[in-house]
């Protein structure tokens, strides 16, 4: 049967030996269709970002281009702008019809921390072949906040898949009749290549707030704990000024929210996908998995609203209230997870709007 493997799958494949590590999963490691990935005590500070390619071993490539060694065993700060490989606890034997895409995890993304895994004779990042037997590596470069971490942080997850299960537009629009993927400023052409996220610049009205600009030169985030920081120590807040726009100014980090709310349906998986650069220099969204269940209730009021961390490039841009910025690409689920993202897995983002990751407390939002 094709489709994202479930987290009962998963963990099958720790049992099977499909994946394996020199530790017991963590309690809260297997999501419902995705698994968390594992920072050993391995790590590498590096001068460039690589790719093995086809012909090498990741570890083959090292030598040449590694500033220092790192033990992660007691914890050590990634400064910002630099880049990192480390070595993840798990390794893979998929069989011949498993391939897996990963993605930094949403809190990983919401504190501009850019990750990506890597594998053995590696062509792309963030893509694991059919049949792959090796290790995985994650690169790491925090981008505006320095990041405590330590071995077992948590940075990246995984997806595994079987065969192509990707909705086409015409089967997606039969979904969307029956379940509302999104609602709230949806428009009829707004399935096109899966279905088009906008950008909420209005909020309640003028005065409110619409989102946050990160503050730079600031103190260092714990990946690992929760509820830590004080938001107005790393965060600007944006208000609605009457107009209902922003200017995004050269490689400054944002978050926002979507105009729409979301729903993922339990025996679907999506994920977000920048949406065409032709329409603007930015990057939409660097976490893009979103879990089954994610926006899903039995007993009315679905969906949730995606935030969305941006980052313009090379320019400034103007972004208005309900501009397309990303697109969500759903797929079909092996089988519907025993249980949903939000039930009882301890989800930090269900019923979101506006807000910033799990690592700042919760209080009253920054300027509100």
């Amino acid at each position: 049967m094709t489709g994202i493997l479930p987290a009962k799958a998963i963990e099958a494949m720790f049992e099977q030996g499909v994946i394996c590590a020199d530790k017991a999963p963590d309690e809260d490691q297997i999501q419902p269709a995705s698994l968390d990935l594992r920072l050993s005590a391995r790590a590498w500070r590096v001068r460039a970002s690589f790719l093995p390619g086809p012909n090498s071993k990741l570890e083959d490539k090292l030598e040449n281009i590694i500033l220092h060694e790192i033990d992660l065993s007691k914890g050590a700060v990634l400064e910002t702008n630099c880049v990192y490989i480390v070595r993840l606890q798990e390794t893979l034997d998929l069989p011949a019809e498993l391939s897996a895409t990963a993605n930094p995890k949403s809190s990983t993304g919401r504190i501009d921390v850019f990750t990506r895994v890597i594998t053995d004779h590696g062509r792309a990042f963030d893509r694991v072949e059919a049949g792959y037997t090796g290790p995985l590596y994650a690169e790491i470069s925090p981008k505006t906040f320095p990041v405590l971490v330590r071995e077992g942080s948590r940075l990246s997850q995984i997806r595994f898949r079987n065969g192509e299960v990707i909705i086409n537009d015409e089967d997606l629009k039969a979904v969307h009749d029956q379940h509302t993927l999104v609602s709230g400023g949806m428009d009829e052409d707004a399935i096109n290549n899966g279905v088009q996220v906008s950008i909420d610049l209005q909020g309640d009205g003028k005065g409110s707030l619409i989102g946050y600009r990160a503050k730079r030169h600031t103190g260092v985030i714990d990946v690992d704990r929760k509820d830590a920081q004080d938001p107005a120590e790393f965060w600007e807040p944006l208000h609605n000024r009457g107009d209902a726009t922003l200017i995004l100014d050269p490689n400054e980090f944002y978050i926002l929210v979507s105009q729409e709310a979301v729903h993922v349906p339990p025996q679907y998986a999506a994920e977000m996908v920048p949406f065409d650069p032709l329409v603007g220099e930015f990057r939409v969204h660097y976490a893009g998995f979103f879990d089954p269940g994610f926006g899903h209730s039995t007993v009315g009021g679905t969906g949730s609203r995606a935030v969305l961390e941006v980052r313009s490039h090379d320019v400034p841009f103007i972004v208005e209230h309900g501009q397309t910025v990303g697109r969500l690409v759903y797929e079909h689920m092996q089988d519907v997870p025993e249980t949903l993202y939000g039930e009882g897995i301890g989800s930090n983002y269900q019923g979101q709007t506006l807000k910033l990751s799990k690592h700042f407390k919760s209080t009253e939002p920054v300027g509100a």
